[in-house]
């Protein structure tokens, strides 16, 4: 199956990312998509974190009560955004439209990739190494990375999103991030006309 869009990475940013997108599921231009996410969260930052700073978020919340949460509102909402457990992407290969992503335990096609993983140093996904840079805006001593993008965009297909977008290690900016990325989908898809997805009470 070709996946129109696949997000590697099941924390903050992908899986705000995979919200928004599959919210705009009864929009025309959303409706056929066929959007995944491989959401793998070991290595997520959140499974040490608790959060008393972050908008919308109960006071002592954790992080790790917080990734399972989040790919269970996901399932429920939007249960036609497949999720891809227990994988670890390997490899990304291939050109915008027509990209392979090879994992430890299977491989996808995909015209569009979101890569949203953890800033870590080593960057394990080969196709990738060319982007590699320090990060701008974590201390140098912390040695994390970035992939190089201009406004999330890696290459032509390939987005980047939250701390290896280059963003500083919050969770809001990381939801925001993912956030960006999937409306600059959305708009894509829809020709070029701007896209918010938002919902409001019936009156």
């Amino acid at each position: 199956m070709m996946f129109d869009v696949l997000l590697i990475g099941g924390g903050v940013s992908g899986v705000s990312c995979a919200l928004v997108l599959g919210s705009a599921k009864n929009k025309p231009f959303a409706t056929e998509k066929k959007i995944g996410i491989i959401a793998h969260q070991k290595a997520s930052s959140l499974q040490n974190a608790v959060f008393n700073n972050a908008y919308g978020i109960p006071a002592g919340k954790l992080g790790s009560e917080l990734l399972e949460e989040s790919l269970a509102q996901l399932n429920h909402s939007y249960p036609h955004v497949q999720q891809i457990q227990g994988e670890k992407v390997l490899s990304i290969s291939g050109t915008a439209g027509d990209f392979s992503v090879t994992t430890n335990k299977s491989a996808y096609k995909a015209k569009i990739i979101v890569v949203a993983i953890g800033a870590g140093n080593p960057f394990l996904i080969e196709g990738l190494e060319n982007f590699v840079a320090p990060h701008q805006k974590i201390p140098a001593v912390k040695n994390r990375i970035q992939l190089k993008n201009n406004d999330h965009l890696v290459s032509e297909g390939i987005y980047v999103a939250g701390v290896l977008a280059g963003h500083r290690s919050q969770l809001a900016i990381a939801a925001g991030s993912g956030a960006a990325v999937a409306t600059d989908i959305l708009t894509l898809w829809n020709n070029g006309n701007h896209v918010m997805v938002h919902d409001a009470v019936e009156k």
